[in-house]
Formats: structure tokens, C-alpha cells, sequence
């Protein structure tokens, strides 16, 4: 309500006069401020909106065995992005990310099954900067044949993307039944619809492919101090954004995301790894569920430079607590250092954590067979239940772990005595020499390469 009260009375900043016109032509209050507009969206557009918005929306895979249906009560996990700077698996040392390393990022989440859609972990920024999106998209789309998601970033992007997209799925009409890309659009906070944000958003829905919406509101500089507030002026970003694509095309899947945290006064920086950050997105998860509608919420990021005990805390902390919210998918595996660094370590170890998450979210079983008095009573006191057929029948249930380790101490040092990271470095290494993705179709490659070229000529 207090949202609605907001886009009513106070409104939105509109940077792009086309985005202005639909709302205008739609019944919205414009006001024409020169180089932007203020709108302002009555109660009825908002009902109308959300009356056509998908409350269930499937993000398609190359391989529909990969498809994730983001539908209550499913909840899944993906990386974070896009950072900019990558640990280097070999040397340790912190640099900026390519091509290269995007691409092994995305084999590496292809390969992991707690990664259920893959969003860009980090950026090309060895290519032309005007085309680091549409290489960014090439990279992924040729590594992974789960569903993507990225920044766009403008409208010429998002054509040369989609163009992309056709060619990796087969078709355009391949791509219209299945659209296997989603783009993030990113309203700017406070209450602002940016002109790359409503280009963007007018292009996909145009192209009757989805979006994600999420704003990025920093409490206490770009959002009120109270996390409260913080969520009124999120929600307003995205339903504002949210009427947009239902005026261009109704039908058009949105998904309700969020970035937002708050800033850390003491630095004057945003805290990924604070508390906060997993309870703004479970507070979001539970608006979005409330407007029944798909939701992607951060968590599992943390602020710590290194893949070191602070960000394992961090990390599992803001992911529990957006998982038990409800969220569809909880994003920030493989992120440190405020969303500013990529690394294959800790996405590695973030799948286990994710893995343990999943095995919470379970609950305890309570029926006629887990409570298991027959066995209790034959047991009886003094006995062992490891021989009893109840065991065998149940113990698969029981989480095991892969690269934490439970063995004793003397165990342990006979299998080499590393710690976790170094674990985690090595089962990256052994995955990246070893899997492949599906392969694009017959001829695609060579394609989208056709493409790159020419456009990057331009």
C-alpha cells in the first residue's frame, strides 16, 4: 500500500520521452520536466498491471532438462554480477576479468548442480566496451545450456543480444517458444526510471522475452536509513517498472529482483556480507509473494577480500536467510569484496553451502515411518540402530559433504591435511579440465563469431 501511495502521489522520474508517452497515452499523470518527466501511476494502471503479469515464469535452458521453473516454493541459487575483477586460480592474485575468465566461470556453473540459472559472474572487460554485453551473452551462451541472465546495458545491446540469442536456440521462432536469455534492467534509486532501463525494457518486451527488474537502493544514502522505507521506495521501482512492459506487451514475464543493501556509514560503502542484506531480500521475497509474483533476491555474497572464514560466515548467513524468505532464486555465489571480485574457490565452496541450505530448507519429516517406534522398541535401551534395515532404508537421507571435511584429524592428514580453500582451488581445476557444455547448434559458433566481428568493425 504505502508503494502504491508513492507512484500515486509522489511518482516517478522518467528519463526517456517514449517511456513517457506509454505511460501518458496509458491514463498516467505526466508532468514534463524538459530532460525527464515525473510520473505518476493511479491505483487502476498498477491493479491492470499486475492482473497480466505471469506468477509463474519458466527460465529456459539450450537443454530443456535444465529448464528452472521460478514458482512458489521453489527455491534455487545463481552467481552473482557482474564483478569486475577475478581471483587468478594459478597466481592468486587479484586482476580484472575477460573474456576468458567469463567463459570458465560459466562452464564452472554449468557443471554445478546447485547453480540453477547462470547470471553473468564477471565482465569482459578486455572487448570493446561499447559491445562487453553482447560479448559477455556469446561467452555464456556458449558455456552453459542452463538459462541465462544479463545486463543489457542499451537498446542496440539487447537487439545484437536477442540476434545472438535466435542463433543459440536454434531459431527465432525456437527463441519465441523458448526464450533462453533474460536481461536485467536496473531502475536507479530513489524513484528513478533511467533512459537504459526503459530502453532496455520496451526492447524485451517488444521481443516478448522476459525481465528481470532490480533496483540497487543503498540504505541511508539512496534509501531511507530504516530498512522500512527502504522496501516502499524498492517495490515502487519495480512496480513502476513492472506497468511499463505490461503497456508495451501484456503477458510480459517480470521478475521482481533486488540488490539493494545497506551503505556502511563508518566506510561510505555498501555491506553485501551485513545481516541486512539477507533480510532486506527476505522482506522483499515476502512482498513479491504477496503480489504472486517470481522473485530473485541477493544472497550468499560477502564483503571479505579473500575466500576466508569471513566470507564463508557472510555468505552463509545472507543466503539462509533469503532462502527461508522464499526467494526463487538467492544470487551471490562466487562473490567477494562488495560484488567488486569473481572467485572459482568460492563458487566451489558456495555449492556445498548451498547444498546444506537445501538439506535446512527441508525441515524434519514427521510421519509414522520417521519416527520410527518399531525400531526404537526393538533396538531397546542399550542397543545400536547402525545394523538395523531402518538405517539402511534412511541413511542416504543424511547430508554428506564433498570438499568440507568430516573425517578425524589423523583422517584427514593422511589425505593431505589442505584447508577448504585450497580444496575448493583444486576441485575448480579438475571440473575446468573436464567439462564441456552442450554445444551450440550445427553452425552457431561460427555465426555469433561472424557477428562479433562485424559489429566490433563498426
Amino acid at each position: 500500500y504505502s508503494a502504491l501511495q508513492v507512484l500515486k502521489n509522489t511518482g516517478i522520474k522518467v528519463e526517456s520521452r517514449e517511456a513517457a508517452n506509454i505511460f501518458k497515452e496509458a491514463g498516467a499523470e505526466v508532468e514534463d520536466k524538459g530532460s525527464h518527466s515525473i510520473v505518476r501511476l493511479p491505483a487502476f494502471m498498477m491493479a491492470d498491471a499486475l492482473s497480466s503479469v505471469p506468477s509463474t515464469t519458466v527460465y529456459y535452458g539450450r537443454d530443456p532438462e535444465k529448464d528452472y521453473v521460478m514458482e512458489p516454493g521453489r527455491v534455487g541459487f545463481s552467481t552473482f554480477g557482474e564483478c569486475v575483477q577475478v581471483i587468478d586460480p594459478k597466481t592468486r592474485q587479484v586482476r580484472s576479468s575477460t573474456h576468458e575468465d567469463l567463459k570458465r566461470a560459466t562452464r564452472l556453473c554449468d557443471h554445478l548442480d546447485e547453480i540453477n540459472v547462470v547470471e553473468r559472474a564477471v565482465g569482459s572487460l578486455d572487448k570493446v566496451s561499447g559491445l562487453q554485453a553482447v560479448y559477455n551473452y556469446a561467452a555464456m551462451v556458449e558455456s552453459t545450456s542452463k538459462h541465462v541472465l544479463l545486463g543489457f546495458n542499451s537498446r542496440e545491446n539487447a537487439r545484437q543480444i536477442i540476434e545472438i540469442a535466435h542463433i543459440a536456440a536454434g531459431g527465432e521462432k525456437n527463441f519465441k517458444k523458448r526464450p533462453i536469455v533474460t536481461a536485467f534492467v536496473c531502475p536507479l534509486s530513489p524513484l528513478t526510471l533511467a533512459q537504459t532501463c526503459c530502453d532496455v525494457t520496451i526492447e524485451c518486451a517488444q521481443e516478448g522475452m522476459g525481465i528481470a527488474i532490480i533496483p540497487m537502493s543503498l540504505s541511508g544514502a539512496t534509501a531511507t536509513a530504516t530498512l522500512a522505507g527502504q522496501l516502499v521506495i524498492h517495490t515502487a521501482e519495480v512496480l513502476s517498472t513492472i506497468v511499463l512492459a505490461q503497456l508495451v506487451r501484456r503477458g510480459t514475464p517480470c521478475t521482481f529482483a533486488s540488490c539493494s543493501t545497506i551503505m556502511d556509514m563508518r566506510f561510505a560503502g555498501p555491506a553485501v556480507g551485513a545481516p541486512e542484506y539477507g533480510m532486506i531480500g527476505a522482506g522483499l521475497a515476502a512482498i513479491a509473494r504477496y503480489l504472486e509474483l517470481p522473485c530473485w533476491v541477493g544472497g550468499g555474497h560477502s564483503d571479505s577480500k579473500i575466500p576466508d572464514a569471513q566470507a564463508a560466515y557472510e555468505a552463509t548467513l545472507t543466503a539462509t536467510v533469503s532462502a527461508l524468505g522464499g526467494a526463487n532464486i538467492v544470487y551471490g555465489a562466487g562473490c567477494l569484496d562488495q560484488g567488486m571480485t569473481f572467485d572459482f574457490a568460492k563458487l566451489v565452496m558456495d555449492a556445498e553451502m548451498i547444498r546444506n541450505v537445501h538439506k535446512t530448507l527441508e525441515g524434519i519429516a514427521i510421519n509414522e515411518e520417521t519416527l520410527g517406534l518399531d525400531v526404537i522398541h526393538d533396538v531397546g535401551p542399550g542397543g545400536q540402530f547402525l545394523a538395523s534395515r531402518h538405517t539402511v532404508n534412511h541413511m542416504r537421507s543424511l547430508s554428506q559433504s564433498r570438499i568440507f571435511d568430516r573425517r578425524n584429524r589423523e583422517g584427514w592428514r593422511n589425505a593431505g591435511g589442505q584447508d577448504l580453500t585450497e580444496r575448493a582451488y583444486k576441485a575448480a581445476e579438475t571440473i575446468l579440465s573436464s567439462h564441456e557444455a552442450m554445444p551450440l547448434p550445427q553452425g552457431a559458433a561460427e555465426k555469433i563469431a561472424s557477428l562479433l566481428e562485424t559489429w566490433e568493425a563498426d
